[in-house]
């Protein structure tokens, strides 16, 4: 009856996110409004951890499959991916270090300005 309970709630959330995305228009996909609303009623205690526990740690044992139809997505449109494949990795390789040089860089400024150096 627990994984009853714990799937409903898991669905419902879901749902709700759909219908969500289906009345805003706003680019934000289905998934993270539902996540933002899982989040939400987990700080103000409207849900508790345990609630979820059990099915999220099986959903998220279980993840690798769920990713099996993007992966026949990118082998099915390899030829147009290909295409611009080049500079994509090259905008990713380059962002990339980018954030980390300023993630970095912030990091060591707040250090210095707190006093908490770490030395």
């Amino acid at each position: 009856m627990k994984i009853a309970k714990e799937i409903s709630i898991i669905l419902g959330i879901t749902w709700i996110g759909e219908m969500l995305n289906q009345i805003l228009p706003l680019p934000i996909p289905a998934g993270v409004y539902g996540l933002f609303l899982l989040l939400a009623l987990l700080c103000f205690g409207m849900v508790k951890p345990e609630d979820v526990d059990g099915t999220g740690k099986f959903l998220l044992d279980n993840m690798s499959p769920m990713f099996i139809p993007a992966g026949v997505g990118l082998i099915r449109y390899f030829d147009q991916i290909k295409a611009v494949g080049l500079p994509y990795l090259l905008i990713n390789l380059v962002s990339t270090v980018i954030v980390f040089v300023v993630t970095g860089k912030i990091t060591q400024l707040v250090m210095e300005k707190t006093g908490k150096e770490g030395k």
